[in-house]
């Protein structure tokens, strides 16, 4: 399955939505994790106790505390990391997936939050049970907490580089038989940092697009549009070596 995001550019990326097989490997990665967290915290408390000849007190601030430290184990675990890894915990990450809004955008603390306090709904009777089962009805395979949160779990892309892109796309255009495109009349430092999203995000899922050659030309007429230019005369093929250069300039005047 696939959610189609359009942006007030009218232009639509897709992300494929992941299922309950690729999710079931990132949460059972994510808890052995935690579990190994958590055997650490314990064998280091026993240390303490043996090491040291702590009075019944004190012995109970120490309990005390790593009650705390397990409790943020187990909780703060999948929201300190979908926070600040934006939107992947270390399964998910090894998973290649990703959790984002339904609107496309990337979640925030609220949504960490909602979704993963709910969790202890999703896990019930034991299991996952009905997370589980909600996945199953549920047209994008969310569960509970995703339902509550505004948010799903899509398949992530690799990081993909400029130069890459570059290198890949002059292959296949020197045996087509073009000519390398030019720049010279495109104002590309009157671009904002929404055109650069949107390009990014096309170069960066485009192998995933099914009419990607049309897409590009769209996002090329777009922009210049929106910069009072005339509509280009370019062809099919063209258009996303047009981009990539658009975005190499863009890295070469950033650097300098």
């Amino acid at each position: 399955d696939t959610l189609d995001i359009h942006t007030p550019e009218n232009v639509a990326f897709g992300y494929q939505v992941a299922g309950l097989g690729s999710r079931f490997l990132a949460t059972l990665a994510d808890t052995l994790l935690i579990l190994l967290l958590q055997v650490v915290a314990f064998v280091t408390y026993l240390i303490i106790l043996g090491a040291f000849d702590i009075d019944p007190t004190a012995s109970a601030w120490v309990a005390a505390i790593f009650g705390v430290i397990f409790f943020v184990f187990f909780w703060g675990y999948y929201i300190l990391f979908e926070v600040f890894w934006n939107g992947q915990t270390p399964g998910k990450r090894w998973s290649a997936l990703r959790v984002i809004r339904t609107d496309g955008t990337p979640i925030t603390l609220s949504e960490a939050l909602i979704r993963n306090l709910i969790r202890v709904i999703d896990f019930l009777p034991a299991m996952y049970g009905a997370g589980i089962i909600t996945m199953f009805l549920d047209g994008r395979s969310r569960r509970l907490g995703d339902i509550a949160a505004g948010t799903l779990v899509v398949h992530d892309r690799a990081p993909i580089s400029v130069q890459s892109l570059s290198e890949k796309r002059a292959v296949s255009f020197k045996q087509q038989g073009f000519t390398r495109v030019s720049l010279d009349d495109f104002p590309v430092e009157r671009l904002t940092n929404d055109d650069l999203s949107m390009i990014e995000d096309f170069l960066g899922r485009r192998e995933q697009l099914t009419h990607r050659a049309q897409l590009a030309i769209q996002i090329l007429n777009t922009l210049h549009t929106r910069l009072g230019l005339p509509l280009p005369a370019i062809k099919t093929l063209e258009a996303e070596d047009t981009l990539v250069a658009i975005m190499k300039e863009l890295q070469k005047r950033n650097e300098d």
